[in-house]
């Protein structure tokens, strides 16, 4: 099956996926637009129409907050919007924290807006679908910078979906889709072997994923110019929410099942009032987590994957003696960030590997013979694996430490997924980005928080969320999400195969893994859990799991990483874990302004980052290997 999925340089700023209004990416796709990107270029900034959620707001987020601003700004101010009264609290007091520090004299304002029809009385009306609250932060403008910091860091701001609702509440026209056909397509596989297949733009049968035939859904055949609200309206209510928004809590109890591993039937259906696995006679059983006594009542969900990591770190300041943390390994830039901005900072292991390791220990040891009355850390945060650079680190050594001196360890395992890996039972959280290859749509964000029923500290910190927690993630982004993940498994092992495939191969043609003297090598290491840290990785490795859908590249020229990255022929931008190929410079749009700081620990300026779909094994072999004659064809001039 074929679809045309645009992936040639004119499709800058066009949302990933494409025809999707609420795509979590967006199309950079040569190294040169990137680089715009970080430095503001025009003709890159001008272009985009979507993005990454916490770094560009949606545009009906932004259509909303002009309202806000235009109907309770004073003076030009500017707005953050936020769902919970909680979050926007914690907005205000980080924004007037930050700006302390600059030396600066600003104020924040709140305000609470009960968004209704402008007809509806004064009082709130009945229905939830009528009556949405909304908490505004209000500010000078100048100070906006500072601000976005937290819709960024902790991904507590509201949805595109919310905004929209609100603005449908309110009678106003949505803003335009955020879909711009393409003008030079590529025939791609279309990257879903099961229900869900947005890109196709025929109906033939086509395998499933049991091996049976089946018709996929397709778009509707509609002119370029016809691609707007209309198509859009069928796309969400075809492929996600056909469901009312009042089937959001079904929805949330269907995936805090799925997420528990309690579903003894993980149904693809839907019944008379949300998902059959979020019925409340829905058959339960033990968990498959790896850890007695799991069950949905210790999932808790969260409107992103940030969010989660931030209430993580919310929660253990709550719960346990208040010290700095430990941030063991390179992780994603604003896991480091959060640990920085909130709370008594941390300490930052960088590598993640046993020396580090020895490092932490003799921190812990000294610290706590100064002082032997409290624990000498907060927490330990860490990725399993690392992202970018797909380290594992030895949860069997930190667990024995963290019982030693009486600290938490909170595990991020979103790029292996608790189809491949168990890392819950050495933690005491394990926190993921359910907007990743759980939804693997990449057209909804979520994340989640699960405790560990064994942990010695489990009872404080279920004490604490039971009395604390607050559940703002928006319904109708949790339909999304549940529809999503079903087949959230039967994806994983796909993606899993083709990944091991390509590693092999690019492997076999780097400096670090061939076997022969090759001319102009372009490829300097493939960083991947079956070759970094493998041991510490087979210990949470779970039986028939394999090794994930991500991996990096480093290069042995930057002219080779260039070369390379632009000769992809799959979609790139930000994010991954999505159903369909996708490639980004990652140090380029992570780390741009601290380079030389990312290099100290491996993350090369020229590394490329590569999230594998399930296109035809085929498709991406030749996909690659052409991206890899351009590296070295590059490499032979550089020589």
């Amino acid at each position: 099956m074929t679809a045309v999925v645009a992936t040639g340089n004119d499709t800058l700023g066009h949302a990933v996926p494409p025809f999707t209004p609420h795509a979590i990416s967006v199309s950079l796709p040569t190294w040169r637009d990137n680089v715009g990107y970080e430095e503001g270029e025009k003709r890159v900034v001008e272009s985009m129409v979507s993005g990454y959620p916490r770094f560009f707001i949606h545009l009906s987020i932004q259509k909303l907050a002009s309202i806000c601003e235009q109907k309770f700004g004073i003076n030009g101010e500017k707005s953050l919007l936020c769902s919970s009264k909680r979050a926007a609290d914690h907005c205000r007091e980080f924004i007037l924290a930050r700006v302390a520090l600059s030396g600066i004299s600003t104020h924040v304002r709140l305000v609470r807006y009960l968004v209704r029809p402008e007809h509806a009385p004064s009082q709130p009306s009945s229905s939830t679908d009528e009556c949405v609250e909304l908490h505004i932060i209000l500010f000078p403008a100048d100070i906006f910078p500072i601000a976005k910091q937290f819709w960024q860091h902790t991904g507590m701001g509201i949805s595109s979906r919310f905004a929209e609702h609100c603005l449908a509440i309110l009678g106003c026209q949505q803003p335009p889709s955020p879909v711009v056909p393409p003008r030079s397509p590529m025939s791609w596989r279309s990257p879903y072997k099961a229900s869900n297949k947005h890109y196709s733009k025929h109906m033939p049968a086509s395998p499933s994923l049991g091996g049976e035939s089946r018709p996929s859904a397709s778009l509707p055949s509609c002119p370029p110019e016809a691609l707007c609200k209309d198509q859009d309206t069928y796309i969400e209510e075809r492929y996600g929410r056909n469901l009312p928004l009042s089937a959001g809590e079904h929805a949330k109890r269907a995936l805090r099942r799925r997420i528990a591993g309690v579903l003894v039937h993980d149904t693809m259906d839907d019944g008379p009032h949300g998902p059959s696995a979020g019925a409340l006679d829905a058959e339960l059983g033990p968990s498959s987590r790896g850890v007695k006594d799991v069950t949905e009542n210790d999932v808790f969900l969260f409107p992103t994957g940030m969010a989660a990591i931030w209430n993580a770190h919310q929660l253990a300041l709550a719960v346990r003696p208040v010290a700095k943390s430990v941030c063991f390994g390179f992780p994603y830039t604003d896991t480091l960030k959060i640990l920085q901005k909130w709370g008594p900072g941390c300490h930052f292991f960088g590598h993640g590997q046993d020396s580090d390791a020895d490092a932490l220990e003799n921190l812990l040891e000294q610290t706590s013979r100064e002082n032997p009355s409290t624990p000498p850390i907060l927490a330990i945060f860490t990725e399993f694996p690392s992202n970018p650079l797909l380290r594992s680190p030895d949860l069997t050594r930190l667990r024995s430490l963290a019982d030693k001196y009486d600290f938490l360890i909170v595990v991020d395992d979103t790029i292996g997924n608790f189809v491949n890996i168990e890392v819950l039972p050495y933690a005491d959280v394990v926190v993921s980005s359910l907007s990743k290859i759980f939804s693997g749509c990449a057209n909804t964000m979520g994340g989640s928080l699960v405790l560990n029923p064994q942990g010695r500290h489990y009872a404080a910190l279920k004490q604490y969320l039971s009395t604390n927690y607050e559940d703002f993630y928006f319904g109708e982004d949790a339909l999304f999400m549940e529809r999503n993940s079903r087949d959230f498994a039967q994806r994983v092992r796909i993606i899993d195969a083709n990944t091991e495939a390509i590693c092999d191969f690019l492997r076999a043609r780097s400096l670090s893994g061939n076997t022969s003297p090759l001319q102009c090598v372009a490829i300097k290491e493939v960083y991947y859990p079956k070759y970094f840290c493998s041991t510490n990785y087979a210990i949470c490795q779970v039986s028939e799991g394999g090794y994930g859908g991500l991996f990096s590249l480093t290069f042995t020229s930057l002219a080779a990483s260039r070369a390379f990255f632009d000769a992809l022929t799959c979609l790139k931008g930000p994010s991954l874990g999505t159903n369909f190929t996708l490639a980004c410079p990652y140090t380029i749009l992570a780390h741009y302004n601290e380079l030389e700081w990312a290099a100290e620990y491996g993350v090369e300026e020229g590394l490329v980052r590569i999230s594998v779909g399930m296109e035809e094994k085929e498709d991406l072999m030749r996909c690659f290997e052409t991206a890899l004659e351009a590296a070295e064809a590059a490499t032979a001039v550089v020589n």
